[in-house]
């Protein structure tokens, strides 16, 4: 066997550069493309939203509690699970801060953006299970445009291997971050052979994941967190066997990497949750909705755009104050007809505020009648009678 013949005829190659200087602002590509992962979750979770009866925009107020809160917890999940890097010898405990240098856990993430969009959705009056169900399928499709990022880092690649997606790695420059290291002839060095693009495999799988849960949840309509609970059992089985691929360091527990204990632990969890939660898909409708405009193309209607007659063309419409559930044949005949559903038929989402039903008349702090008036009693006489009868 000859040298030639082992040479791999193919190959994936990697970028040089990673940071880009505009002026004196760098721009780096991990960071590009986390928001462009960002921007196309909100899409995806904008557009089912709207289909499940949220108000335009309610996306933006969920993404601007819950992108900080993930960064941070994404970034305390990496420290933790990494803390010789900071805090053991030689460590630079500030560098638990310098995020602009790498370092974040998907596990953390996901942990921190749902406490962030908790805290959203109580603010907005919409379940949680409503926004995570949402965000389900866009949510992989987020992560797998975020791991382009590891590609232009040239970081989270496998073993060597003869395949020919097998990628080109290249030594990154430990004195320029962001850049190759070059040689004396200034051509960028690589690292000898060629290696698993674990980072693409994830990418690809998210995609698998997605497409999954957008069918399944189309076919059998998961309420209550059943499509997110499925989401993430899709994710971390696929998360298991690529983080037994990879070999960027890791702390490992049982001769195993610390990661692939946390996919197995959170796929069981899931796997739990979704077996054991049932419920139908739910659906909101605005606690102070007027009659909404019928639909005049089916499912392509907005239930949340109202008629502004009264209120003036063009004129602006304030966020609602909460949100009823509704099941999805109520919804359907509120969208159709634009005919409130009975206030009964419907509950107020759990965000912890008490608010009127639908279609109720605010309360008058002066009626205290107790019901049992005759239908068609004068009420001017009882309206009357109240003046005395409250120093009694």
């Amino acid at each position: 066997m000859t040298l030639v013949s082992m040479t791999p005829l193919a190959a994936l190659p990697s970028p040089t550069t990673a940071v880009w200087q505009l002026g004196p602002v760098p721009l780096r590509a991990y960071a590009l493309c986390i928001v462009a992962g960002i921007v196309v979750a909100c899409l995806v979770t904008e557009h089912r939203l709207r289909q499940r009866g949220v108000a335009p925009g309610a996306v933006l107020d969920i993404a601007v509690w819950a992108v900080p809160t993930g960064i941070i917890g994404a970034r305390i999940y990496h420290v933790v699970t990494s803390p010789e890097k900071y805090f053991g010898t030689g460590g630079d405990p500030w560098k638990a801060f310098a995020i602009w240098e790498g370092g974040l856990g998907i596990w953390g993430a996901v942990a921190g953006g749902a406490v962030g969009a908790w805290i959203a959705a109580r603010q907005l009056g919409i379940p949680l299970t409503v926004v995570a169900d949402a965000l389900a399928p866009g949510l992989p499709l987020a992560q797998a445009v975020g791991r382009l990022g590891n590609w232009f880092n040239n970081e989270l690649y496998g073993g060597r291997t003869t395949l020919p997606w097998g990628l080109e790695i290249h030594r990154m420059d430990p004195d320029n971050p962001g850049h190759a290291l070059r040689d004396d002839a200034n051509q960028p060095i690589l690292e000898p052979g060629l290696y698993h693009p674990t980072f693409a495999y994830e990418a690809l799988w998210n995609l698998g994941v997605a497409g999954l849960v957008f069918a399944l949840d189309r076919r059998f309509g998961f309420g209550r967190g059943r499509a997110f609970a499925l989401y993430v059992m899709g994710y971390t089985a696929g998360r298991f066997w690529i983080e037994l691929m990879r070999t960027d360091e890791a702390n490992h527990i049982l001769g195993l990497r610390l990661n692939v204990w946390t996919a197995g632990l959170v796929f069981l969890g899931a796997l739990i949750y979704f077996l054991r939660v049932r419920g139908p898909r739910e659906f909101l409708i605005p606690l102070d909705a007027p009659a909404a405009v019928p639909a005049t193309d089916g499912a392509g209607s907005d239930v949340s755009q109202v008629d502004l007659a009264a209120t003036g063309k063009g004129a602006p419409t304030a966020p609602p104050p909460g949100y009823r559930v509704v099941d999805e044949e109520q919804f359907t005949a509120y969208r159709e007809s634009g005919v409130l559903p009975d206030a009964a038929d419907g509950q107020p989402a759990d965000d912890g505020v008490d608010r009127p039903a639908a279609g109720d008349p605010p309360a008058d702090p002066d009626d205290r009648s107790t019901g049992d008036e005759p239908a068609g009693a004068d009420r001017s006489a009882g309206a009357a009678g109240r003046s005395t009868d409250r120093d009694s």
